[in-house]
């Protein structure tokens, strides 16, 4: 059963006790409100602030698990916090295995200080959760995905279109790497898992990545030096650095130019022009 009550009053004081530097936003010179505003939070959160205000309000249907968890996630609860959300909205909390979607509250903390950096948090099988502004910028929103189209490792082997923001002499290597990464996924998580439900698909489905997967190449890592050949602004060059949360099986990838360079100079540049149509 739903406990309105409690609900209302835990969503009240998680939004009051964060701060909006806490989460990525402006605090601007006027602001009077103790904590985060009602539609910050649904902003955050992905709804209409009317029907977050109705939660608050003790009011409206119960509301779905989907969207309990986009508020877990909007107001950076922890685990713990999570789960008691969920209890509180009457449904049982997701299972604790490592390759959820559930980004830990200090990752998201990180990447909402990256709005001038492209970045984003991709769990262990290439599935981007959460970019930043010019993350997107660079490589489009790669959020909206469902099924095995999720995994940037699948789009690569199924779906052309996605290696044209790459240069054709690095097709070679990412073929090689993905598969080797899928592999070494499958390894630890085991023959049942979704690591092995993508290599069958693949294995249907292409006939690349059958060549590459009899190989049977492992600890290939993703290159510090990543190049994009992107519609706008053409070749860039950048140096990727990663964080791990090992808990979630998670990565912060941090995309960043040398100062003073041609590709220091594009990234700026997209920064003003944001994501292109075709990106």
């Amino acid at each position: 059963m739903i406990d309105r009550a409690g609900l209302a009053g835990f969503l009240r004081g998680r939004r009051e006790a964060l701060q909006p530097e806490d989460v990525g936003l402006p605090r601007g010179q006027r602001r009077r409100t103790s904590g985060l505003r009602r539609e910050e939070v649904a902003a955050l959160s992905h709804m209409s602030t009317d029907y977050y205000a109705r939660i608050e309000r003790e009011r409206g249907p119960q509301p779905s698990e989907q969207m309990i968890a986009s508020i877990a996630q909007g107001l950076h609860l922890s685990r713990a916090e999570r789960d008691h959300l969920f209890r509180l909205a009457g449904h049982r909390p997701p299972a604790g295995d490592s390759a959820g979607d559930y980004v830990s509250p200090g990752m998201m903390r990180i990447l909402d200080r990256l709005d001038d950096t492209p970045a984003e948090v991709v769990t262990e099988l290439g599935e981007t959760l959460r970019q930043s502004p010019l993350g997107v910028a660079l490589v489009g929103d790669l959020t909206g995905y469902t099924g095995p189209p999720r995994s940037m490792g699948y789009r690569w082997f199924t779906d052309p279109s996605v290696r044209s923001l790459y240069p054709p002499e690095d097709h070679e290597f990412y073929s090689r790497m993905y598969a080797s990464g899928l592999r070494g996924v499958l390894a630890q998580r085991g023959p049942g898992s979704r690591a092995a439900r993508l290599a069958q698909l693949l294995e249907a489905h292409s006939e690349e990545f059958r060549a590459v997967w009899k190989a049977h190449e492992v600890g290939i890592k993703p290159r510090e030096l990543k190049r994009y050949q992107h519609p706008v602004v053409g070749l860039l060059e950048v140096n990727c650095q990663i964080l791990l949360d090992p808990d979630q099986a998670h990565s912060l990838l941090v995309y960043t130019a040398v100062p003073g360079s041609e590709s220091y100079d594009k990234l700026r540049l997209l920064a003003v022009l944001g994501a292109p149509a075709s990106v």
